[in-house]
């Protein structure tokens, strides 16, 4: 198996603000006028982007939500688990991997306006998984959960949400 490292060169990976690193791989040259989209869009979208997505064992993805659909696609590495939080404060845990016989799957939809964490299955291995989010994604559209306001929404998740959080908001 390749390193975090090899990975990280290869595909010209950057740091991430939630955690981790990530390179946009597709962003579609047409786009879908506002008019056309739900009103939690503010402006025009591209109809659909990608990237590629690593987290390093220690390292994970904080709880953030986006304004659109996200398919998750998994490629080399140590499983990777993610954490969902809907509206009504039910906590998933699914496996993105390829063992099967374990209950991993090579690809995972997380539904739009749907709180999202991510770790990787092991702490001595990476998670090189991909993105691909429809409406496309804009960085007006990511909204990173606040520690302290997601505890109070939801208290019966205080401990998985004070794991997989910054301790100071991000702005």
């Amino acid at each position: 198996m390749k390193s975090a490292e090899y990975w990280i060169e290869k595909l010209q990976l950057q740091s991430h603000p939630e955690g981790g690193y990530f390179r946009e791989s597709y962003r579609a040259t047409e786009s879908i006028q506002a008019v056309h989209l739900p009103n939690r869009f503010n402006g025009d979208r591209s109809f659909s982007t990608a990237i590629y997505y690593l987290l390093k064992g220690e390292q994970f993805s904080a709880f953030h939500r986006l304004k659109s659909d996200e398919l998750w696609h998994f490629y080399s590495g140590s499983s990777l688990t993610i954490y969902l939080l809907n509206q009504e404060g039910v906590l998933v845990e699914l496996q993105l991997g390829d063992d099967f016989d374990a209950g991993e799957s090579f690809q995972l939809v997380v539904p739009a306006n749907t709180w999202l964490a991510a770790r990787c299955g092991r702490k001595d291995s990476y998670s090189l998984v991909g993105s691909t989010v429809a409406p496309g994604f804009d960085f007006i559209d990511l909204d990173f959960a606040n520690r302290q306001d997601l505890i109070k929404e939801y208290p019966e998740n205080t401990a998985i949400i004070s794991q997989l959080t910054q301790p100071k908001p991000r702005k």
